[in-house]
């Protein structure tokens, strides 16, 4: 007996109803990526290893999907390594390429191959498949979309001020109100961990304090604790948990406890700066608010960054990231070129949408009408009235074998086709066609012109 097929955990198939829904947010994002004046570009889906290893830190390394290299892939390693279990070593030797991580490392070595090409500030936006070998649970995939929007070669902060007018327009063209856009800077938590005296320890501090709505407030010291962080520092930081007020107050608080740190202070004035703007421009539906906790894990930022949460009530991780980053470029060999993005997660973005019911009920790729098959004569003639319905951006169809009016009737109501349009010899004589609403059961005869109306 055959084995019943299935595929990996943390991949998805989409059915047309899903695909249409998709393609729905793609649009709205596409669209507003256009308006802020994003450029499209695609890079492959897979790189060389080297592109991609080191860029993430430890973590980000680990879920990295490594690619067999094709033939006798063990043929490179040593008998040393294979003997003493060295995989590191070993891995080097049989994979060459990776599945991208992210689009951002991707677009870094993009801009670094095609710099004489480009018109610098260069804004690029980019819609494609990444891979992570992370353990899949709810709104976590190892095969998901991301939606970049980047700017380099600019290091002004209006930018930044920008990244958030995206933001909200984008998620109120989505219908998503309520969305909060949270904000920190990496200078801030290189301050902090200066002034508690853990600078050496920067990077464990910020990946265990990036996980507090994870794991919280205990389960954070203890991973510090477990990274060599001392108990007298973390005491230090233990204001940060209980961070509270309006931005401006946790501004003034920040500004105090960081007057010492020469870093500190400058991450304080740059998030003032961006604050201080979006509350004189204003927003259509997010809300924008700091949290001194944020530091998103990825070592490459080191200014602004960004998270988005869902509305409030809707059980999800954040829909959306990112954040500067001074010298991405410079691990490629191209220094001095500061950028800054953010990204769009599709995949949760659509559980939310659809948690909320606010996808238009237009969005389907389903016909709009059943042309019913009687014979050849009457299918004749109803092709021609479907080639101009067509013609006019409808989309209809017709049954492709002459069956049992019952059939044709289910299988118009499975796919969820509002009309049957029936042709027999009558309507062929009057050249005139009967409608049948599937879902309130009226029934008219009207002519092509009052068909085409009818069916927009």
């Amino acid at each position: 007996m055959a084995q019943k097929p299935s595929i990996p955990k943390g991949t998805r198939d989409f059915s047309s109803t899903e695909v249409a829904k998709r393609n729905y947010i793609f649009s709205i994002i596409k669209s507003n990526f256009e308006k802020f004046g994003f450029q499209p570009i695609e890079t492959p889906s897979f790189e060389n290893s080297d592109t991609l290893m080191g860029k993430y830190g430890e973590e980000g390394d680990r879920l990295i999907f490594k690619i067999l290299n094709s033939g006798d892939y063990l043929e490179k390693v040593s008998d040393e390594d294979l003997s003493a279990k060295n995989s590191k070593k070993i891995t080097s030797s049989i994979s060459e390429k990776a599945l991208r991580y992210d689009l951002t490392v991707p677009f870094a070595r993009y801009v670094v191959q095609h710099q004489n090409e480009l018109e610098f500030p260069f804004k690029r936006y980019q819609i494609q498949p990444v891979w992570r070998a992370d353990r899949p649970q709810k709104g976590r995939f190892r095969e998901f979309f991301q939606c970049d929007a980047d700017v380099v070669g600019s290091n002004s902060l209006w930018q930044e001020v920008e990244f958030v007018q995206l933001y909200d327009t984008i998620f109120t063209a989505l219908g998503l109100k309520g969305v909060n856009i949270k904000i920190n800077n990496r200078k801030i938590l290189s301050g902090i961990a200066e002034v508690i005296g853990a600078s050496d320890k920067l990077i464990d501090f910020t990946v265990a304090l990036d996980k507090l709505d994870k794991i919280g407030e205990d389960g954070v010291k203890k991973e510090m604790l477990e990274k060599g962080i001392s108990e007298s520092a973390i005491e230090k930081v233990q204001p940060l948990f209980n961070f509270t007020g309006t931005i401006n107050e946790k501004i003034e608080k920040l500004a105090t406890l960081l007057a010492a740190s020469a870093e500190g202070t400058k991450g304080v004035e740059e998030l003032k700066f961006i604050c201080n703007a979006i509350n004189e421009l204003g927003l259509q539906s997010a809300s924008l608010d700091l949290d001194v906790t944020l530091a998103r894990g990825l070592n490459y930022y080191t200014g602004a960054i960004y998270e988005v949460g869902a509305p409030e009530g809707v059980a999800m991780g954040s829909i959306g990231g990112g954040g500067r980053y001074d010298d991405l470029t410079g691990i490629f060999g191209l220094k001095n070129m500061s950028g800054v993005g953010i990204s769009f997660g599709l995949d949760r973005i659509y559980l939310v949408l659809e948690e909320l019911g606010l996808f238009p009920e237009t969005v389907a790729t389903t016909s709009k009408a059943l042309f019913i098959n009687f014979g050849e004569a009457e299918t004749l003639f109803s092709l021609k009235a479907i080639s101009h319905l067509r013609q006019s951006g409808i989309k209809v169809e017709m049954y492709p074998d002459k069956s049992k009016l019952d059939k044709q009737f289910k299988f118009a109501e499975k796919k969820g086709i509002q009309f049957a349009v029936l042709v027999g010899e009558e309507e062929m004589k009057q050249n005139q066609f009967k409608v049948k609403d599937l879902v309130s059961g009226e029934q008219v005869t009207v002519s092509l012109n009052e068909l085409v109306e009818k069916l927009k």
